[in-house]
């Protein structure tokens, strides 16, 4: 059996310092999507290439999402450390690539590069927290690791604005450089593995399959609705490429000495039901990502940044809620933990829906904080959940299914939410009383640029205000059924996890 030795259990002070460097390296992951965003005008103004510009955001996140479960294995066969050094590696020269950008193009690709090393972040980091600490103390820790998502909502916008007014838009990408070098000194100086190895048979098909698999599936979900229609060619394409990738890999699988996806995480019932949830996790926190501020903007009249920090209250209740279920899961279970967290998720949506109108701010504000604890007691003891019943030689391909099975949901989410929220616009826009049919935007995209506009009538703005307000409704809706779905995927798994690891290391 492949086992190893994480030699820092018992020794509090160089555990703290490791935390500090996965937290960094966290970081570098969680902020990148947020202080690039603030920074488009202007990288648009220089680069050029308008019409590409979703794909410098569609390209980290497809490369970050297909390439986790591969990593996850190489940790488990290799150990975390040089997994992790490796992909932060990979992120650094990706960040430096970017900000040397000399056309939209080049950034595109480099932001591809990006993507392929904080696969390997995010499938390692939260491995190796469960390799340093007690199934007890777990809680506590991804607390702390998901106040970092927190602080990115709020400092990447900040930051990257900043760069882009007072400096230049490529330090947004060169600020990574110091931060991943004092990350990895701190792992390189406190971790230290003693990985009793043997010789490997490494997978290189089925990590292959599972690339390809998986980079067809989200490209498809990524362009579909928008690119090209959902009842199209290209869409049926795209669904029969996938079906036979899926038929090769589990072909391949079967035949593999060392597995990448190997056939028990999905055979074992607290494995599949926590992936489930966890899929659905991603899918319903989309909802709110995407298109809360969009309402806050249009129907409240909020600024981008205050509508911006208004999102980021999610990430208020999240790490409170995570850092307490420990306490939960450890009396209650790690299913019912996560069924009352997915219970208040539905209560949250259930609230937005029933707030009296119009909706004051605040009782918003106090909605994503309720929602963002219902987030963490859904994620926490799932994730904990895995890692505890597996030996330190599974704990890497079940923390990888599971930061998979999350983004995976969540290019579910964006495709579903986009669909439901578009669908509504269309069908308001479509029943509008017949004196505002003349004044009308022609399309979804321009609904927004027309309630910016000086020149609509304020009978034309109060019923396009409507119609954003109603549409939201719909996503909350959709949220809340999706919250009654995910506790019934959860009673998949059963009450009690088989724990076969309650110790650090």
């Amino acid at each position: 059996m492949h086992t190893a030795d994480t030699a820092t259990s018992g020794r509090a002070a160089s555990r703290g310092w490791i935390l500090a460097g996965l937290m960094c390296m966290m970081m570098l992951a969680a902020m990148d999507t947020t202080i690039v965003s603030t920074a488009i005008p202007q990288i648009v103004g220089d680069l050029g290439g308008l019409s590409l510009v979703s794909w410098v955001f569609s390209v980290y996140v497809l490369a970050q999402t297909v390439t986790i479960p591969v990593y996850g294995k190489l940790a488990d066969l290799y150990g975390r450390k040089p997994v992790l050094m490796a992909g932060t590696i990979i992120f650094l020269l990706g960040s430096a690539a970017s900000a040397a950008s000399w056309d939209m193009l080049t950034l595109i690709v480099f932001r591809g590069l990006q993507g392929l090393g904080a696969g390997a972040i995010m499938a390692t980091v939260n491995t190796l927290a469960g390799d340093l600490y007690s199934v007890r103390e777990r809680g506590a820790v991804q607390g702390w690791l998901s106040s970092v998502w927190g602080v990115a909502a709020i400092a990447g916008p900040l930051l990257g604005g900043a760069f882009a007014d007072y400096a230049s838009w490529r330090w947004i990408f060169l600020v990574n450089v110091p931060v991943g070098l004092a990350a990895m000194a701190l792992i390189g100086v406190f971790l230290h593995e003693r990985v009793n190895g043997r010789t490997h048979r490494i997978d290189y098909a089925g990590s292959l399959l599972v690339f390809l698999a998986l980079t067809v599936f989200i490209f498809g979900l990524m362009e579909g609705g928008s690119r090209w229609p959902w009842m199209s060619w290209q869409t049926a394409l795209v669904c029969l490429l996938t079906a036979l990738l899926v038929v090769a890999l589990l072909w391949v699988e079967r035949r593999a000495a060392e597995p990448i996806l190997p056939g028990w995480l999905w055979r074992r019932r607290e494995l599949l039901g926590a992936n489930l949830g966890t899929l659905g996790l991603g899918l319903v926190m989309m909802a709110t990502s995407v298109y809360l501020p969009t309402f806050l903007q249009s129907v409240h009249g909020l600024g981008a940044i205050a509508a911006g920090l208004v999102l980021a209250c999610i990430s208020m209740g999240w790490p409170v809620a995570s850092s307490l279920s420990g306490r939960l899961y450890m009396r209650f279970g790690f299913r019912d933990t996560a069924v009352l967290g997915a219970v208040l998720m539905l209560l949250a949506a259930l609230a937005f829906l029933l707030m009296p109108q119009p909706r004051q701010v605040w009782w918003v504000v106090l909605d994503q904080v309720a929602l963002g604890a219902g987030f963490g007691l859904l994620s926490t003891p799932l994730l904990v959940g895995q890692q505890g019943v597996v030996g330190w030689d599974q704990r890497g391909v079940v923390t990888g299914s599971n930061m998979f099975s999350r983004y995976l949901g969540q290019s579910l989410g964006a495709a579903l939410f986009g669909a439901i929220f578009n669908g509504s616009i269309a069908a308001q826009l479509a029943a509008a009383p017949q004196a505002l049919q003349a004044q009308l935007p022609h399309s979804v995209d321009t609904l927004l640029h027309a309630l910016q506009d000086p020149a609509t009538s304020a009978a034309l703005g109060a019923y396009l205000r409507g119609a954003v307000a109603a549409a939201t409704d719909d996503l909350y809706v959709g949220m809340a059924a999706g919250s009654i779905v995910i506790v019934l995927l959860l009673f998949i798994a059963p009450r009690r996890f088989p724990l076969v690891d309650d110790a650090a290391g």
